[in-house]
C-alpha cells in the first residue's frame, strides 16, 4: 500500500514493514511525509512480500512489534534474511526495537532477555556515547520503551546511545544501518493503546504503570520528537548535524 503527500512527493518512498493489521508508522511516517518521501507499507506477516531491491526505494523502515526476532515463524527469518538487500545495496535501513533487534540477529548478534527478568517498559534515561554526540547535537535524557528483550551490539557496530537497564540502545552498522531499542514514533493516540491493550506487562520486572507512561510523554515527548526529525534526516539524507 503506498500512502502518498497530497502534493506529489520530492524522493523515492520509504519501504515501511508493520507487523500487525492495525500498526502504523506513526510519527516517523507523518515526518516522512511531511519531508517529501511516500510510503510503500507492507505487512509480511499478512503475506505482502518485500521487494527483491531497494533500487525504487529511498531505504526501508523495520518497526516493532509483539514478536520476538528469536521466534520460528517463516516471516521472522524472511525479514532478517531479507536484510541481505539494504545492507547489500548500502541503502539507507532504520530498525526499531524488533526491527534492531532483527537487523543485530542477521549480523551474527545475540538476542535476549535479562537473566533476572528486567524489562523497559514506559520512560528511561539514555546516554549517549562519544560516537553518538559527533553524529547528533540534540539526544533525549529520557525515550519511552516497551520490550523485555535486547541484543548484543553486533561485530563492527558504534554504539550510539546506551541505557542502565539495556546498555545497548542505539547503533550504527556501516554506513547507511541503524537500529533503535527505543520507540521515538509513537503518536499521543498510539501510545493511549499501547497502555491500554499492554496493561498485562506492567506487572513484569522494572515496567512503569500506565499513569507513569503518559504521564512521562507530557514531561519527556517534546525533545524526543525534535530529536526523531533531525535523526531521520541523518538516516535519509545524510544531514549530519555537528555538536556544538
Amino acid at each position: 500500500m503506498i500512502e502518498a503527500r497530497p502534493k506529489g512527493s520530492r524522493h523515492r518512498p520509504v519501504l515501511i514493514v508493520l507487523h500487525q493489521e492495525r500498526s502504523s508508522a506513526g510519527r516517523v511516517g507523518q515526518m516522512l511525509l511531511d519531508k517529501g518521501y511516500d510510503l510503500d507499507i507492507r505487512r509480511p506477516v499478512l503475506g505482502d512480500k518485500l521487494p527483491t531491491t531497494l533500487e525504487g526505494h529511498a531505504g526501508a523502515v523495520i518497526f516493532g512489534g509483539p514478536m520476538s526476532a528469536n521466534d520460528p515463524d517463516d516471516f521472522v527469518k524472511a525479514e532478517i534474511d531479507w536484510l541481505d538487500v539494504p545492507l547489500k545495496e548500502n541503502r539507507p535501513y532504520l530498525g526499531i526495537c524488533l526491527g534492531a533487534q532483527m537487523l543485530a540477529r542477521h549480523l551474527g548478534a545475540k538476542v535476549k532477555a535479562r537473566d533476572d527478568g528486567k524489562t523497559e517498559i514506559g520512560w528511561y534515561p539514555l546516554q549517549s556515547t562519544e560516537r553518538g554526540r559527533l553524529l547528533m547535537r540534540h539526544w533525549p535524557q529520557m525515550v519511552y520503551h516497551f520490550h523485555r528483550e535486547g541484543f548484543d551490539l553486533p561485530h563492527g557496530a558504534e554504539l550510539l546511545a546506551t541505557g542502565e537497564t539495556y546498555p545497548n540502545q542505539a547503533y550504527r552498522y556501516g554506513a547507511n544501518a541503524w537500529g533503535l531499542q527505543f520507540h521515538a514514533e509513537l503518536t499521543r493516540a498510539m501510545m493511549q493503546r499501547w497502555v491500554v491493550h499492554g496493561e498485562h506487562r506492567f506487572c513484569m520486572p522494572n515496567a512503569q504503570k500506565g499513569r507513569e507512561h503518559l504521564e512521562g510523554r507530557m514531561i519527556f515527548d517534546p525533545a524526543l520528537k525534535v530529536w526523531l526529525s533531525e535523526f531521520l534526516d541523518l538516516v535519509f539524507e545524510g544531514k549530519q548535524a555537528m555538536a556544538a
